[in-house]
């Protein structure tokens, strides 16, 4: 969709059109309420500045949608089709799987949470030593960390959707 078509929908076509980028309703309220945007920078710039309050609450929340790295997203959802073109370079059956697997486990016992990164753009093999480097973050490190890797994720997300 372009700009000028997301600029033209009502409040709810439009909500509906964001839902996919982030489990995270107060994030698409803001971005919609923007409108009309005069440019697709202006429209990427409110996105971001909508996503810079996120706190461990909207972390939780968004989490709630996303599937482990290396697992992909079932069902015919927009947000599960993001994740599985997102995390095209792994391979279930490839030795780093397993790994990732194992290392999901051992983040999720550490920080009680799915491990989040941006997959797009990144083999199977530099997302292992990213969650690998991450383990050692304290608390508080990752949870920031985490933030903005989903803010990144969103932000791909829409540029994905809505088109200059």
């Amino acid at each position: 969709m372009n700009l000028n078509d997301f600029n033209a929908l009502s409040a709810e076509r439009a909500m509906a059109l964001l839902r996919p980028c982030v489990a995270i309703p107060a994030w698409a309220e803001q971005v919609v309420a923007g409108r009309p945007y005069a440019s697709h920078t202006a429209l990427l710039a409110a996105a971001q500045r909508a996503a810079q309050g996120w706190q461990a609450a909207d972390l939780t929340l968004a989490l709630s949608a996303h599937p482990r790295i290396g697992e992909r997203a079932a069902g015919p959802g927009a947000e599960a089709a993001f994740s599985r073109r997102e995390q095209a370079g792994v391979d279930a059956g490839a030795p780093t799987a397993a790994a990732l697997r194992a290392g999901n486990l051992a983040y999720e016992q550490r920080f009680g949470r799915v491990f989040l990164v941006r997959a797009k753009g990144r083999s199977a093999e530099e997302m292992l030593a990213i969650l690998h480097q991450r383990l050692a973050n304290s608390p508080a490190q990752e949870q920031q960390e985490s933030l903005e890797q989903l803010r990144q994720i969103t932000l791909l997300r829409l540029e994905e959707l809505i088109t200059p």
